[in-house]
């Protein structure tokens, strides 16, 4: 029988920034550590922190700092960790000599787990039924994970160029002892990402045991995101539709951030320091995510840059009306409590991002596709049951001359996200698959950098190249696998 080591005592040096010229690139050691054989271990394995916290680096979360939705202070931006500043001025190079990428290490030691349990679940002791729910889960962990990795390292999925775009190896056993890897294709990235999700829907519960854990719903809506990645709008809108419909009867719900921030709210009160409570400022609160996978976000802690120095991008800020209750969860003031005098925002409500899938990413998901296939009603109601949540009804209509037109209406969707989600990294996510799409074809990303504490002075900006719509890879991981190749 085969038998797998317990992920809690593994060793992943990669994890811990480690260097090791000889290492594989999955630099995993498990000698001399705990045997486990069972099936219930294997449910231990992927109850591992580690999938759902995501609270490395002192808060260091690249695709927060990529995202053209922000800003930052040089005053406080200037105290971040070299690698944020880099990955705000996206430079070619990001990370030291031998220094490890942490979100490359905690998905790659992810990795290694979920293939350790899909190649050997099937052998251990256990009862079938678990057996077979965990091989599944762990498939559509899997896809997750890819979905990942190929929005950092690999280019933006084009239909016509995706069978040559080199893509993110393709790992599918664990093999700590592995060296030699190709890069594929960005086709077999996404054609891996979608078997693994299609093998496990069938397999999984309605709901999880826990929120942070995989459900038939949370791999329905992911595996709708990744069609809507690929530009097959009518798959992703039907998947999207089934996983509404499989949630039917959950607890899961929107907040209505009206009541929430009314006098006698649950939001309140709103902290000088923290802003409002709720998901932002609690990781521990899943009431809106049907997936509840979380990034630490700031502030700065003593140990990294967090959200510190970053400011709401201006053209960000412009999207926001007057009466929107998200801005609540922004603040004027610098971390020191005073007031900045230009009147930029920093978020300051959401120390605890949730990256998994939420229930408003699931409406504006359904909202694009339909307006993507011209059912303009269908769209326009779902992006204003968000809406409705999120500022007075009064205010939340579509306007006018964005519900009469499918192309309109998408860069409605597309602004609504930013509202939705700014600072929380979707906004690299979506730069980078509207960088093939037409619609957006004359979009120009640009990062500004302020003077300090907000005084007159002249701005730098730096503008993204398009080859930096993807990282390379770091030096420790060049340096293990020789037959690697990097990217541009």
């Amino acid at each position: 029988m085969k038998k797998i080591y317990l992920r809690l005592l593994i060793i992943v040096f990669t994890s811990f920034g480690l260097p090791s010229c000889k290492s594989s690139f999955l630099d995993v050691v498990p000698k001399g550590f705990l045997i486990a054989s069972k099936t219930a271990d294997f449910d231990l394995l992927l109850n591992d922190p580690n999938f759902y916290e995501h609270f490395f680096g002192g808060g260091l979360q690249p695709m927060m700092i990529l995202g053209d939705d922000v800003s930052a202070e040089e005053s406080g931006f200037a105290s971040a960790k070299i690698e944020a500043q880099r990955l705000f001025r996206w430079e070619d190079v990001v990370y030291q000599p031998g220094k490890a990428a942490p979100d490359l290490s905690i998905n790659l030691a992810n990795l290694y787990t979920v293939n350790k349990t899909i190649n050997e679940v099937e052998d251990s002791d256990g009862e079938k039924f678990l057996k077979v729910r965990l091989k599944a889960e762990a498939h559509a962990l899997r896809a997750f994970i890819y979905f990942q990795l190929v929005n950092y390292y690999c280019k933006p999925y084009n239909s016509q160029t995706a069978s040559a775009d080199p893509g993110f190896p393709l790992i599918t056993k664990a093999d700590a002892l592995a060296n030699s890897f190709s890069r594929g294709t960005v086709q077999a990235n996404y054609d891996l990402m979608i078997n693994d999700l299609n093998t496990a829907i069938g397999q999984l519960p309605l709901e999880a045991k826990s929120r942070t854990r995989m459900s038939k719903p949370a791999a329905e809506a992911l595996l709708s995101k990744i069609y809507l990645f690929m530009g097959r709008y009518q798959e992703a809108l039907t998947m999207m539709d089934q996983a509404f419909h499989d949630l039917s009867g959950s607890a899961i719900r929107l907040y209505d951030y009206n009541n929430e921030l009314a006098d006698g709210g649950s939001f309140l009160p709103i902290s000088d320091e923290f802003g409002p409570g709720g998901p932002g400022n609690n990781p521990n609160d899943f009431t809106e995510s049907v997936l509840a996978f979380t990034y630490y976000a700031g502030p700065y802690n003593g140990n990294g840059v967090g959200n510190n120095g970053l400011v709401l991008s201006a053209k960000a800020k412009a999207l926001f009306g007057t009466n929107d209750q998200r801005l609540k969860l922004y603040s004027a003031t610098f971390p020191s409590g005073g007031l900045n005098p230009s009147g930029r925002l920093r978020k300051y409500g959401v120390q605890y991002v949730k990256f998994g899938i939420e229930l408003s990413e699931m409406y504006l998901i359904k909202a694009e596709c339909e307006a993507r296939l011209n059912n303009l009603p269908a769209a326009r109601a779902d992006v204003e049951t968000l809406r409705a949540k999120r500022m007075p009804k009064s205010d939340s209509s579509v306007p006018a001359a964005s519900a009469s037109s499918g192309p309109q209406l998408v860069k409605f969707i597309i602004e609504e996200r930013i509202r939705e989600y700014a600072f929380c990294g979707s906004r690299w996510l979506d730069m980078r698959r509207l960088s093939a799409d037409p619609l957006f074809a004359a979009s120009i990303y640009t990062h500004t950098l302020f003077p300090t504490n907000g005084t007159p002075g002249e701005v730098t900006d730096y503008v993204l190249k398009p080859e930096r719509l993807v990282l390379r890879f770091p030096d420790n991981i060049m340096s293990a696998n020789p037959g690697l190749t990097n990217n541009p």
